[in-house]
């Protein structure tokens, strides 16, 4: 059975929450644009857990909002994620290290 994803903005924050992968992507790409106008900062620590989909969304939700000549801090990885972003060895100017 999928897991699910929840988010939540609080300011300039959003928070993601349960699974981040291709069985749960599809409603947050879907909504990237109106979700994501205004945030600076992606909160992953509520998240269970990341496939390579869910890398991708990381990627392209920082694309978004660096297109709007807006840097963007990731926090709460988890050592999982970290370790799957150092596997495909992603620069920092496609997804920047993660903050506590």
């Amino acid at each position: 059975m999928a897991g699910e994803l929840n988010w939540q903005r609080e300011a300039a924050t959003l928070h993601l929450a349960g699974e981040l992968d291709s069985d749960t992507v599809g409603p947050l790409w879907n909504q990237r644009e109106q979700i994501m106008a205004g945030i600076k900062v992606l909160n992953l620590s509520g998240l269970s857990r990341v496939d390579t989909s869910g890398v991708a969304l990381l990627i392209h939700l920082v694309a978004f909002v660096r297109r709007q000549n807006v840097e963007i801090e990731l926090q709460g990885a988890s050592d999982n994620l970290q370790t799957l972003t150092k596997l495909y060895n992603l620069p920092e100017d496609i997804l920047p290290a993660f903050a506590g």
